[in-house]
């Protein structure tokens, strides 16, 4: 493990390798489950300012689940997530012509017709964070239903933060990132 900040990150973040392969997966991390995507508190307002916009892009039954339960609820342990619908998929997800599960509110934004991606434990996924009083620990979520994203992430030689630059540099910023890439190429030697 290596200390970044006010963070405390896994091994596996920089030595694994990972990149998303959709018509593989079909966007299973989206509709597989026990509870929605964790958000944080501000999200949960941003949730109901968007919805009206990302609404359309909703299938039925993600209108419907959010209608009735809200943009977000709290699962077990009290903490706020994305709605499901019928305990399955994010009541925010669309099906694609190929049937891959892809984001309502990240269409929304690629279109240009809001500013919010979509929550942040979405676009750091594989890494899931949990959050402590002085610092941010971040994991590595390994689960089945990416094992072709393990394959393709080899085959393309793509390591998890890597393939997350986006959005680590979205959650902590550019220096931190380039904090991250400087160890990585100390420790690997291969940036």
């Amino acid at each position: 493990m290596i200390i970044i900040g006010n963070t405390l990150l896994s091994d596996e973040l920089y030595a694994e390798m990972f990149l998303c392969d959709l018509p593989v997966c079909h966007g299973g991390c989206c509709i597989e489950g026990d509870a929605g995507a964790p958000l944080d508190d501000h999200e949960t307002i941003v949730l109901q300012e968007i919805f009206s916009t990302v609404r359309p892009l909703m299938i039925p039954d993600g209108i419907q689940t959010v209608e009735a339960a809200g943009t977000w609820v709290h699962d077990l342990q009290g903490e706020p997530v994305t709605p499901l619908v019928k305990g399955k998929q994010c009541a925010y997800v669309y099906f694609d012509e190929n049937n891959i599960a892809k984001c309502a509110i990240e269409r929304a934004f690629e279109s240009g017709t809001i500013d919010f991606r979509k929550p942040i434990s979405c676009h750091l996924y594989p890494i899931r964070v949990t959050a402590y009083p002085h610092y941010d620990a971040l994991n590595y979520h390994r689960w089945p239903i990416c094992d072709g994203a393990r394959k393709k992430g080899k085959r393309e030689g793509v390591r998890i933060y890597e393939f997350l630059k986006d959005a680590l540099i979205r959650k902590y910023g550019q220096e931190w990132y380039e904090e991250l890439q400087a160890y990585v190429h100390y420790t690997y030697g291969d940036e």
